[in-house]
């Protein structure tokens, strides 16, 4: 059985999806890593996004946050999380199951 979930999330849609998937993968014991990038950094900016905290690993490309005028902290997102596409790549090459929305 599959112990690892990487999602990426490159849109700004289906927030509710990613964190019930997360929700479900969590309480079955996977762990779950999180990149957002593109339109997906916009999600960080919803009230529900800290929904995720504590269940997954969040990583935000540093560059698309940037890119779309935001900057500040995000709740369960550290300074080392923004990061570059070198993240994603690491999480597919780790992960057992990979998800992209």
């Amino acid at each position: 059985m599959a112990d690892r979930l990487g999602i990426l999330v490159g849109t700004d849609k289906y927030l509710d999806h990613v964190i019930n998937l997360t929700d479900a993968a969590h309480a079955m014991g996977k762990k779950v890593t999180i990149f957002f990038t593109g339109s997906g950094v916009e999600l960080t900016q919803n009230p529900m996004f800290a929904k995720l905290v504590g269940k997954a690993k969040l990583s935000v490309c540093d560059v698309s946050f940037r890119a779309l005028g935001f900057s500040g902290k995000i709740p369960g997102v550290g300074f080392k999380d923004f990061t570059t596409q070198a993240r994603n790549a690491e999480i597919i090459n780790t992960c057992d199951r990979y998800l992209v929305f």
